[in-house]
C-alpha cells in the first residue's frame, strides 16, 4: 500500500496500517506531537487504520484542523465531567464554534452556577491527568436509538439518530468504562493533549433553536495545546468584551435590535445610517469604476423562480414563505435570480462579455433565535452583490479582478491581513463533477497568478459552485469570514442564460458571483469592534463637535458650524448648559474624532482651539486650515 506524503516523498506499508504507527516510521518526534491524520484532506483519528492507497498528512499542534479537534474532544471530556457530577443531566449536542472554542447543551431540572462551573473544571482538570484514552467503536443505528431510549432515557440523542440517514453510527467513549457519546469524529489521541481547557459561561437555549421545544443549559469553554495560548486567548476575550458593537452601538446611538417586534432586524439609527451610506456610497463608486451595472431587484418572488434556481431543494428551511392568495411565494434569501432576469431581458453578443451586474439587495434568512447576535447574525441584511457574465476564457481574469477590488477594499478600511480558503464540493450539491472540476481549477489558477497562499475548506462550497473565501483579521486578532468569489456553471444553465457566439450560434456564458462586505451591516458591526467605537474620521457619522465656552459666543461656534457643514464635514454644536469639561467628556465618550473649543480668545483672533479625541490640542487655528486639513483626511480614507 503506497501513502504519499507532503513532502513529495512515497512510503509502502502493509494494509491497515494505523496513522500514529506510520509516523513512528517517519519519526518519533512526529509521533509525538501528532495530533491527527489527513487522508486525502479528510480528518482522522491517529489509530484510524489505512486500507488503501492514499495522501498522507501528519498534523501537529500547529494546526489549525489539530486546534479544532481539540475543541471537539474538549466538549466530551466537558460532557463527561458533567455527567459524572450530575448523573441527572442528559447530554443533547456539543460542536466545535468557529474559529475556536466549543459548547455542550444538556437537558437539566436546574440551571448551572458559577460554582457548579468550577466544579466541571476540577474534574475536567482530574480526566486530563489520568490521560484516559478516546476509544472509538461502530454500531447499528437500531442499536444506538436502544441505547439512548433504554439505557440513557436520553430523547434528545434518539431524535439526532432519527435523523441520520446512515445504518452504521461512530461512538467514542473516555476509557473502557467511561462516558460514551455519539459522535463521528475524529479525537485527539487521550486526555492528556488537552492540556488548558477553560469553561467561559453558561446560557439558557432551546433544543434546535426552537422556542416551543425543552429549555437546555449551554456550556461555553474553549481548549488549548498549552497554558500559555489559553492565557492569551482570554485576554483577547477580555478585549473583546470592551469592543462588543452591540453595547458600542448603543452608546453611540447607531443601531438597535427590535427583539419583541423582529427579532434578527437590526434598526439604524440616523448616525448608523450614516456610516450605512457611507459604506454603501463607496460599495457603488467602485463597483462603477470597475463596469459594473448597478441595478435594484424586488425582494419577493413566485415559487416557482426558487424551483429553478434550486433553493426550494437546497435551501427551504432558510426560507421565509409568503401566501398571496393562495399562491405560494418566498421573500428572496439571495440577490442571484433577479440578476439572471435582468441578463436575460434581451440577447447578449459574445463581444458584450463580461457584464457585470451589482447590487445592494436586502435578504431574508431564517436563523435560529438562539443563534441571532447583533448585526454579525440576523434574519434580514444587506448584501452587497455582484455577478459577473463571462466567456469561459475570460473567468481566470475576472477572478483576479475580483481579489484586486477585495484587498482594495480591505486596506482602504484599515485592515491589514487576511487570508484566502478554496471551499470545495458539498456532498448536496447541483452539477456533474466535471464541471465542478472546472470551476475549482480557475479559482486555483487566479491564486497561482497572483502569487496567493490559500487553505482548502473541503466539502465548504455553495451547493452551486466552490468559492474562494476571505478571512479577515481584525485589530484583536480575531479572523472574520468576509468575502466571497463564487464560480457558477450551474444558476446560467438552469435559468437558460446564453450569448451569441462568433458563429451565431448561442451558447451558456460562465459566471461568477462575489460579495466584498458580505453584508453592510456585518461590516459595519466589525469596523466596530476594529476601532473600539473609533473610527476613522472618514467614517465618522459626527467628525466635528463645537463647544463654545459661554452662551455669548453661539453665534461664532454657530458661525463656524456652517463653514464645516458647506465643506461637507457633519459637525455639530454642543448648546446644552453642561460645563465645558462635561462637553469634552460627552464628545470623548461618543468618540467624536475632533472638538472644537471657541471663547472669547477666539472670537477676537477669528480661530479655533482643535483638540482631537486623544486629548491632544491645537490652539490660534485658522478655521480655513482646519476644514483643508479634515477634506485631506476624508480624501485619503483615514
Amino acid at each position: 500500500m503506497l501513502i504519499d506524503l507532503p513532502d513529495n516523498k512515497m512510503i509502502n506499508v502493509e494494509k491497515g496500517k494505523k496513522v500514529i504507527e506510520i509516523a513512528k516510521m517517519i519519526s518519533q518526534g512526529l509521533a509525538d506531537a501528532a495530533i491527527i491524520g489527513k487522508i486525502n484532506e479528510r480528518p482522522v483519528d491517529l489509530n484510524y487504520k489505512i486500507k488503501e492507497n492514499c495522501f498522507l498528512e501528519i498534523l501537529t499542534s500547529e494546526s489549525d484542523d489539530a486546534l479544532r479537534v481539540l475543541n471537539h474532544s474538549a466538549a466530551h471530556i466537558m460532557a463527561s465531567s458533567v455527567i459524572e457530577l450530575f448523573p441527572n443531566a442528559r447530554p443533547t449536542i456539543g460542536p466545535v464554534i468557529d474559529p475556536i472554542g466549543f459548547y455542550y447543551d444538556f437537558y437539566i431540572e436546574k440551571s448551572f452556577s458559577e460554582d457548579d462551573l468550577t466544579h466541571i473544571e476540577d474534574k475536567i482538570q482530574e480526566l486530563i491527568t489520568k490521560d484516559t484514552p478516546f476509544i472509538r467503536c461502530e454500531i447499528s443505528k437500531s442499536k444506538a436509538i436502544e441505547y439512548y431510549e433504554k439505557h440513557q432515557k436520553n430523547r434528545f440523542k434518539a431524535e439526532i439518530l432519527n435523523d441520520v440517514e446512515e445504518e452504521l453510527v461512530s461512538f467514542y467513549s473516555l476509557g473502557i468504562n467511561g462516558f460514551k457519546d455519539l459522535c463521528k469524529g475524529p479525537h485527539i489521541l487521550s486526555t492528556g493533549k488537552a492540556k488548558a481547557i477553560k469553561l467561559l459561561k453558561v446560557s439558557s437555549v432551546y433544543w434546535r433553536g426552537d422556542a416551543d421545544r425543552e429549555s437546555l443549559q449551554r456550556i461555553y469553554g474553549v481548549a488549548f495545546f498549552n497554558k500559555r495560548e489559553l492565557k492569551k486567548h482570554l485576554q483577547m476575550l477580555k478585549e473583546a468584551e470592551k469592543r462588543d458593537h452591540r453595547i458600542l452601538g448603543a452608546k453611540l446611538d447607531l443601531f438597535g435590535t427590535a427583539e419583541e417586534n423582529g427579532p434578527g432586524m437590526p434598526i439604524f439609527y440616523p448616525k448608523g445610517t450614516i456610516i450605512w451610506n457611507i459604506l454603501e456610497n463607496f460599495w457603488r463608486e467602485e463597483h462603477l469604476k470597475a463596469g459594473y451595472n448597478i441595478v435594484k431587484t424586488p425582494h419577493i418572488y413566485r415559487e416557482n423562480i426558487w424551483i429553478i434556481s434550486g433553493h426550494t431543494q437546497y435551501y427551504e428551511e432558510n426560507m421565509y414563505p409568503v401566501d398571496v392568495r393562495g399562491e405560494k411565494w418566498y421573500v428572496k434569501p439571495m440577490n442571484c435570480p433577479g440578476h439572471m432576469m435582468i441578463y436575460n431581458r434581451r440577447t447578449h453578443s459574445y463581444k458584450e462579455l463580461p457584464i457585470r451586474i451589482a447590487e445592494c439587495g436586502t435578504v431574508y434568512r431564517y436563523e435560529m433565535s438562539g443563534a441571532l447576535h447583533g448585526l454579525f447574525r440576523v434574519r434580514g441584511f444587506t448584501q452587497d452583490d455582484a455577478h459577473i457574465f463571462m466567456l469561459p476564457e475570460q473567468l481566470v481574469e475576472e477572478i483576479i479582478n475580483v481579489i484586486n477590488m477585495v484587498e482594495f477594499f480591505y486596506k482602504t478600511f484599515g485592515f491589514k491581513e487576511w487570508v484566502y480558503n478554496l471551499s470545495t464540493k458539498p456532498s448536496k450539491a447541483i452539477g456533474d463533477n466535471q464541471i465542478w472540476d472546472e470551476a475549482t481549477n480557475s479559482l486555483v489558477k487566479a491564486l497561482y497568478k497572483l502569487d496567493i497562499n490559500y487553505k482548502i475548506k473541503e466539502g465548504e462550497g455553495a451547493f452551486y459552485g466552490p468559492k474562494i473565501d476571505v478571512d479577515l483579521k481584525d485589530a484583536i486578532g480575531r479572523m472574520w469570514q468576509l468575502a466571497t468569489i463564487q464560480v457558477d456553471f450551474n444558476l446560467p444553465k438552469r435559468f437558460d442564460i446564453t450569448y451569441i457566439n462568433e458563429d451565431g450560434q448561442k451558447c451558456q456564458p460562465v459566471m461568477i458571483h462575489h460579495v466584498i462586505y458580505g453584508a453592510v451591516g456585518r461590516f459595519m458591526g466589525i469596523l466596530i469592534e476594529h476601532y473600539a467605537g473609533k473610527l476613522p474620521i472618514w467614517l465618522s457619522p459626527i467628525q466635528v463637535i463645537i463647544i463654545p465656552i459661554t452662551d455669548r459666543i453661539n453665534e461664532y461656534a454657530l458661525d463656524i458650524n456652517n463653514k464645516l457643514l458647506e465643506a461637507s464635514i457633519r459637525s455639530e454644536v454642543n448648546l446644552s448648559s453642561k460645563r465645558m469639561e462635561a462637553k469634552i467628556r460627552d464628545a470623548q465618550l461618543q468618540k467624536i474624532p475632533y472638538m472644537i473649543t471657541v471663547g472669547d480668545k477666539e472670537v477676537k483672533a477669528e480661530t479655533v482651539a482643535a483638540r482631537d479625541r486623544n486629548g491632544k490640542v491645537e490652539f490660534g487655528i485658522n478655521i480655513e486650515d482646519f476644514i483643508t486639513n479634515i477634506i485631506e483626511k476624508v480624501k485619503n480614507y483615514q
